[in-house]
């Protein structure tokens, strides 16, 4: 892949030349989507905009979804369903019913009991990926 930056131009545009539009390419395509897309949150009674990429995982408890970063957890409006729809093409996945996971976040695997699989993020936390999800997160991480 060769890559290359022009500067002096008005706006900034980004072109994929390629010779076919492949998973890789339409990967790269929802990145570039998302580094304008914030997701409202509420942390203390104020509305944040938290970049996805920020994020380490979301969660839903008690019917309320709840958006983990390194420096805090923020409440957000959206739902599992919604959020995973929004960024199922970028670097997140369902690892559980009630978890997506930021696949740019994990920084270890390790195989578990039952088929599951134990994901160490980048600030330590440790998250279970149920047995119905690992196999996609194999996929997507290329390991199978």
């Amino acid at each position: 892949m060769k890559i290359s930056i022009q500067e002096g131009h008005p706006a900034l545009e980004v072109v994929i030349q390629c010779p076919q539009a492949d998973d890789t390419v339409h990967k790269i395509k929802t990145l570039l989507h998302s580094q304008n897309q914030k997701l409202p949150c509420t942390l203390d009674g104020a509305t944040h905009f938290i970049d996805p990429m920020d994020t380490l995982y979301f969660e839903s408890v008690d019917k309320r979804s709840y958006l983990y970063t390194a420096k805090a957890v923020y409440e957000t409006p959206l739902r599992l369903y919604e959020i995973e729809a929004l960024l199922a093409d970028a670097l997140f996945i369902r690892s559980a019913k009630a978890q997506i996971i930021n696949l740019a976040q994990i920084q270890s695997l390790c195989p578990d009991f039952g088929g599951r699989i134990e994901a160490v993020l980048t600030n330590g936390e440790k998250l279970i990926v149920s047995r119905q999800y690992a196999k996609n997160l194999k996929e997507r991480l290329n390991l199978s």
